[in-house]
């Protein structure tokens, strides 16, 4: 960082990028929009803080080159049909990597980093996801539809559907009321 204060939010802006986001915002199409609102916000809110923290947790130091102020200003400064062709997105970067690596190392469907919640939740939790999921403790508390829950609950046991990333919602707020209590 060239200066301190860009790593405070709402500091001020540093040279680069953000002068053009108002030539974006006032000229661009939709596309070039969302893509400013994901470079403003969403990568460093979300991406570059779950890469950071992902990196220092095992102390491994992780460098940003494409966030350079010189090479996103080239970058924003394309013209979008250079970035994406066809459905084809990130087409330079592609090109340039496809010198240097197999293109089956990268041009594949992109794989996340989910969370085995379901696993889980059959597997080393299920005593803890059944306790929190009781119908009758269900009924007591009264915040919650038991008997849908529990319909939710046994058929994603029986492998019917996968519920668990709505089993999983249910269980945080189920555990937030377990150890702070209903007050009133």
């Amino acid at each position: 960082w060239y200066h301190p204060s860009w790593l405070v939010r709402r500091g001020f802006e540093p040279p680069g990028v953000y002068p053009l986001a108002k030539e974006i915002l006032a000229d661009g199409t939709a596309t070039e929009r969302a893509m400013l609102g994901d470079a403003l916000q969403y990568l460093p809110d979300d991406i570059l803080v779950k890469v950071d923290r992902a990196a220092m947790s095992v102390g491994l130091e992780t460098r940003v080159p494409l966030l350079d102020p010189d090479v996103v200003e080239l970058a924003w400064r394309l013209p979008l049909s250079t970035k994406i062709v066809g459905e084809v997105g990130k087409y330079p970067l592609r090109r340039l990597l496809a010198r240097y690596v197999p293109t089956s190392l990268f041009e594949r469907p992109k794989r996340g980093f989910a969370v085995p919640i379901a696993q889980w939740l059959r597997g080393p939790l299920r005593d803890w996801a059944e306790s929190l999921l009781a119908e009758r403790r269900l009924r007591q508390e009264g915040f919650l539809d038991a008997s849908l829950i529990r319909q939710r609950w046994d058929g994603f046991l029986a492998g019917i559907r996968d519920w668990s990333s709505l089993l999983w919602n249910i269980l945080m707020w189920q555990a937030w009321l377990e150890h702070y209590g209903t007050r009133s």
